[in-house]
């Protein structure tokens, strides 16, 4: 069924023949759930046209509403909900000029987010030919800035919710204000725009043993442990730069 690799043995090979067949079944699933996924039913109507902060033309933030995300031709807009709160004890939030990006992990971003952006800003121009892609954070705009500029993200369109209850209509902050990592999934039919998909599996039991990850499809850098003998590491979380 598969190729004969360099050296292997007829017992490699056979093993490696019944995880053949093993991940076509895998592949067949993937492809069914993204199949049945496409199916659904139109969704519930967009509740509020959402105004954002984002960066404008200038550089200045200028306000965005959530009906201005979708670019002509392009009906299906995805947003990434990413973990990064207001600071409570900040009266006027945000570095100022000269000051320093790095925020205290208590409350500044979460470094799993940062993770995931750091691959999306890798994707988002390819990304940009056919569907919306933003990012929203409850962070005021000018501290999402300083951020993304510390982390290079160049493609990534970055809005702040700080004004706004997105987050919290859409199940990406709970009802005490912790902001959770929802990717949300909106279509735009005709002048109508209604949601199409959450990653809902961040709310759904895990089996013993199972990771809580919602959007481990899409990160390549889990994946990329899964091909290895050592799998994903234990104990490990991503971090904002290592030693």
């Amino acid at each position: 069924m598969g190729i004969a690799l360099p050296g292997e043995s007829a017992e490699c090979r056979a093993a490696r023949n019944r995880l053949l067949e093993r991940e076509v079944e895998l592949r067949k699933a993937m492809e069914g759930v993204a199949a049945a996924r496409r199916e659904l039913p139109s969704g519930g109507e967009l509740k509020l046209d959402y105004v954002f902060q984002g960066a404008g033309a200038d550089g200045a933030p200028a306000d965005v509403r959530f009906s201005e995300l979708f670019e002509a031709g392009k009906d299906s807009l995805v947003i990434y909900s990413f973990m990064f709160p207001r600071d409570p004890g900040d009266p006027t939030p945000g570095p100022q000029e000269g000051e320093t990006a790095r925020l205290p992990l208590v409350e500044g971003p979460c470094p799993s987010c940062a993770a995931l952006l750091d691959q999306l800003d890798g994707a988002a121009e390819h990304v940009g030919q056919h569907i919306n892609l933003a990012v929203v954070a409850k962070a005021p705009l000018p501290r999402v800035l300083a951020f993304a500029r510390e982390r290079g993200w160049r493609r990534l369109r970055l809005l702040s919710a700080a004004g706004n209850t997105y987050n919290a209509d859409y199940f990406a902050e709970s009802t005490d204000g912790v902001q959770r990592p929802m990717l949300t999934v909106f279509h735009r039919d005709g002048g109508v725009i209604r949601h199409f998909w959450s990653s809902e599996l961040l709310y759904a039991p895990t089996e013993p043993g199972q990771e809580p990850r919602h959007v481990g499809t899409l990160e390549p850098l889990w994946n990329l442990f899964d091909l290895t003998p050592e799998g994903r590491p234990l104990d490990w979380a991503e971090q904002f730069s290592y030693a």
